[in-house]
């Protein structure tokens, strides 16, 4: 995954619209990203940091409460930033590219600097993620994230109070344009950046196709479908779930089985490129806990095993739709090289899976987390109200 040091960064590379059946292929810039790596930040444990945020997504009404956490959302063991022009001539800021969020935000770092192309609407915003918070005043301006992905008249919100946000500007909203409700004073919702490339006709669908690759040493976001040199196998798709409050994310229904023996029946879950860990139901938890023989570590709060216990390790396999994706053992496990910084041991063997806090039957039984994501392509399709995923080169790497 990543060399061992508490900051650093990797480019996510190559925006390109690609085939993705029925997805149309178009020519689109590149765009760099980073990612930060943070994991000692405010001495948060990941799953204390996973499990906030996880409690805002099962509890929409802490999105309209601002300060509900003490935990910080740039916090998070990884996250993934764009350089965003706002403005004409722009005002570079650092922004979290976020899947689970959709309002997009700056100043809480660098103040927002006006423009001719600034134009005040007199509401108010606020937002709250489980992980920090921020309020201030709504403005339509140009967004720039490429030098062919210019937004005129984008709804941003600007800052005059953030919690949460230490070493970035704002956020880069990419979630479900539903996410904004109720966060803008005097209108239900505002359209996404992903909403105005579509209807200006940038991009031809409005989807967006995440790769993340274990090492880190590349990724890619793809506006507009997927990038078939990204993957080994075709992207199958499914359904947005109809089980709130998955359904207001980009949630999905899935079953989980450890070997041949089932931890989870099917149930509705979300995907979501802002959670580091993979997330189950305290139920599905204890199963995979007692099947593997780990023990719950009180310095890293994940699970951990022995030698010998990995190397009997078996295949989780994740039922979405008619596929199955198996996690191989080396994708259940945290890459060793990074133990330390997460106050664990440099000779132990964490696990990634990790318990969501509460039984089944929230609503929200599962989160598809960072881990899950490094090893099989998403793509979040808001045109055809679909999630869709595929196997990389990365799918059984055994570089953890």
């Amino acid at each position: 995954m990543f060399p061992s040091n508490a900051l650093l960064s990797i480019l996510l590379m190559a925006l390109s619209v690609v085939d993705a059946s029925p997805l149309r292929r178009e020519a689109v810039p590149t765009l760099a990203f980073t990612a930060r790596m943070n994991a000692r930040a405010n001495n948060v444990k990941i799953v204390d940091a996973d499990r906030a945020r996880v409690k805002a997504m099962q509890d929409p009404s802490i999105s309209k409460r601002a300060g509900s956490s003490s935990f910080s959302i740039a916090s998070a063991v990884t996250s993934y930033t764009a350089q965003v022009g706002v403005g004409s001539p722009a005002t570079q800021y650092t922004l979290i590219i976020d899947t689970g969020s959709s309002n997009t935000w700056v100043g809480a770092n660098t103040a927002y600097k006006r423009t001719n192309t600034s134009v005040a609407t007199g509401d108010s915003v606020s937002v709250s993620y489980g992980t920090g918070s921020f309020s201030g005043e709504e403005y339509l301006d140009t967004v720039t994230l490429g030098s062919h992905l210019v937004i005129t008249k984008q709804s941003i919100g600007v800052a005059k109070s953030a919690q949460g946000f230490e070493y970035v500007d704002g956020i880069l909203g990419v979630g479900p344009t539903v996410q904004t409700q109720g966060t803008v004073s005097n209108v239900d919702t505002v359209p996404t950046v992903t909403d105005n490339l579509y209807r200006k006709g940038t991009i031809g669908t409005e989807a967006l196709g995440v790769y993340f690759a274990p090492g880190g040493s590349a990724g890619e976001l793809t506006f507009g479908g997927s990038d078939s040199s990204k993957t080994t196998s075709s992207v199958n798709y499914v359904p947005i779930t109809t089980t709130s409050p998955s359904s207001q994310y980009w949630g999905i229904d899935q079953s989980i089985t450890y070997g041949s023996s089932t931890i989870l029946s099917a149930t509705a879950g979300i995907v979501d490129t802002g959670t580091t860990l993979i997330l189950i139901a305290t139920d599905a938890f204890n199963k995979y806990k007692s099947a593997t023989g780990a023990t719950l570590d009180a310095n890293t709060g994940l699970l951990m095993i022995t030698s010998a216990q990995y190397s009997k390790l078996q295949t989780l396999n994740f039922k979405i739709g008619g596929t199955s994706y198996g996690l191989t053992p080396n994708g259940q496990i945290w890459p060793r090289s990074l133990n330390t910084d997460i106050g664990g041991s440099s000779n132990k063997i964490y696990l990634v899976v990790n318990d969501i806090g509460s039984n089944s039957g929230t609503g929200v039984d599962f989160v598809n987390g960072y881990s899950f994501l490094q090893r099989f392509y998403s793509v979040y399709d808001t045109t055809h109200h679909r999630v869709g995923f595929a196997t990389t080169s990365s799918t059984s790497a055994v570089s953890n």
